[in-house]
């Protein structure tokens, strides 16, 4: 891999899943707009976002048809691949772009009631109810 790219975002739609032909037979490939925040302390010491950027991911084959299946629009997800940049036409104006994708290895759903508890110390001490 030339550029790693590994990340925690949000989904920002649905994912789209196509079927294209290639040279060794058809193939799978899953598109999913992501939100990636980032994240700082303001002055009394809490986090807070202080920005963020949306990213293009795609992934193929198998992990794709999965991605589809369970991945809903808001879910939290970490994506690990590659960041690929190419230029594009602008459908309004017609110049060049750069668009910058991320062609994913794999897609994780992460769980965040399980995410808060663990980076939540003072909410690990207390109790689940039954």
């Amino acid at each position: 891999m030339q550029n790693v790219f590994i990340g925690k975002g949000n989904l920002g739609g649905p994912v789209e899943l196509k079927r294209l032909d290639g040279r060794n037979g058809e193939f799978v490939v899953a598109s999913m707009r992501v939100m990636f925040a980032r994240w700082g302390q303001n002055e009394q010491g809490d986090l807070e976002q202080v920005g963020g950027f949306w990213r293009e991911v795609e992934i193929y084959g198998e992990k794709a048809e999965a991605c589809a299946r369970h991945l809903k629009k808001g879910a939290r997800v970490l994506v690990m691949g590659e960041e690929r940049d190419f230029m594009a036409t602008d459908k309004e104006t017609g110049e060049q772009v750069q668009v910058i994708k991320i062609v994913a290895d794999d897609v994780a759903l992460q769980l965040s009631r399980i995410e808060s508890i663990v980076f939540q110390p003072s909410r690990a001490k207390e109790e689940v109810p039954a």
